[in-house]
């Protein structure tokens, strides 16, 4: 705000330029290193720094994909492409937005990206118009209407990728769909059809986006495969719905050991193959919490139990916490609530647990973090 106020500093460049680069910058400096780095690069606006992939994401992306050539239908500023393109020939970037498509080809030019071709155009219009082929078609459709409002259903994406599904196999064999991380994963099956894999991707214990593998005329059940990507290691876990339907999970008391699994298994809704696969038992049918007597590396949080009482302010009063990290999981009061009713601070070496057990007793369960080879998030 104090540059905007000032007089232009640099000849040619207006004070809101100069703000909209600094912005820029400073949110790559987490979220775009490669890009962070460069001072060459030129940043787009903030809506357009906000939707773009982070270069961890992206990164994660191109693994999924190789070969000859492929389509960025929704380019933007391009991050997604620029890591593609170490994995084809030939990398085509359409973005609608002419401004935005300038953008990302002059820093496709200062990063030495020099096998991606960008074109100022609408992805669907390209498809329609020429008659060349793809190893892979990518698009990661907007997930606002005209008018800027958030939408939640895949019908209502910016393109409409189940509409449009004919013309994307018509140019290709192979499509990879990037979508919001709260879009169903059950609906999102039905509605793209043909799909060969689904990757939920989280960040630090974080869930960024659903990567959607579509195969030409595939008729097998979709592999869910979940991802934690951490600073020093990756927690990874793979499924089949079906197999998830038919497990029955055992359920016990608290033992010596608890299990908490990563953002990405929760949403993907891997609730009793999970134990099943660590052996360990669930705390009950609605509590997302595994416990074992013994201690084995686990996708999640791990921890060991130093007490577990029943829910009540006389017990939780005894403890005398200052700070302790508070969870909830299948409980009818929130963090927010639980912390002004007993007068707890955030933090700590404590991690208290507010959950219910198989026979509906509101239970607390009083923890140390266990942090052994890298499997426990921050």
């Amino acid at each position: 705000m104090k540059l905007l106020l000032k007089k232009p500093i640099f000849p040619g460049i207006s004070q809101d330029e100069l703000v909209h680069q600094l912005v820029g910058k400073k949110k790559a400096n987490d979220k775009l290193p490669t890009w962070f780095s460069n001072n060459h690069v030129v940043y787009p606006s903030k809506l357009s720094m906000e939707q773009t992939s982070s270069e961890t994401a992206a990164m994660y992306k191109s693994t999924i994909v190789q070969g000859d050539n492929l389509i960025d239908l929704t380019g933007g500023f391009g991050v997604d492409s620029y890591l593609f393109s170490s994995k084809f020939k030939e990398v085509l970037h359409c973005e609608l937005n002419s401004e935005l498509s300038m953008v990302a080809k002059h820093n496709f030019d200062v990063l030495g990206a020099n096998t991606i071709k960008t074109i100022a155009t609408d992805g669907i219009n390209y498809l329609n118009e020429t008659e060349k082929t793809f190893d892979w078609v990518y698009i990661d459709p907007a997930r606002r209407d005209g008018n800027k409002k958030k939408v939640f259903l895949l019908a209502d994406y910016q393109p409409n990728v189940p509409k449009n599904l004919k013309l994307l196999f018509d140019k290709t064999e192979n499509i990879l769909i990037k979508t919001s991380p709260i879009l169903d994963i059950s609906s999102g099956i039905e509605e793209l059809k043909f799909v060969k894999e689904v990757h939920i991707v989280a960040i630090k214990n974080e869930v960024k986006e659903l990567l959607w593998v579509l195969r030409k005329d595939f008729e097998g059940e979709a592999i869910i495969k979940t991802i934690n990507i951490l600073p020093t290691s990756n927690q990874t876990f793979n499924f089949h719905p079906s197999s998830e339907k038919k497990a029955i999970a055992e359920f016990s008391k608290v033992q010596q050991f608890l299990f908490e699994p990563n953002a990405s298994i929760l949403k993907s809704g891997c609730f009793k193959i999970i134990g099943i696969e660590f052996g360990l038992k669930k705390l009950s049918k609605h509590t997302h919490l595994y416990t074992s007597e013994k201690l084995v590396e686990f996708p999640g949080r791990i921890f060991e139990v130093l007490d577990v009482f029943p829910f009540n302010k006389k017990q939780l009063k005894k403890l005398n916490f200052e700070k302790a990290n508070i969870t909830i999981r299948n409980f009818p009061i929130t963090v927010k609530q639980l912390r002004k009713e007993f007068k707890i601070g955030d933090g700590g070496e404590n991690y208290l647990f507010f959950t219910q057990d198989s026979e509906g007793n509101k239970i607390v369960i009083w923890n140390k973090k266990i942090k052994s080879s890298g499997i426990n998030p921050d």
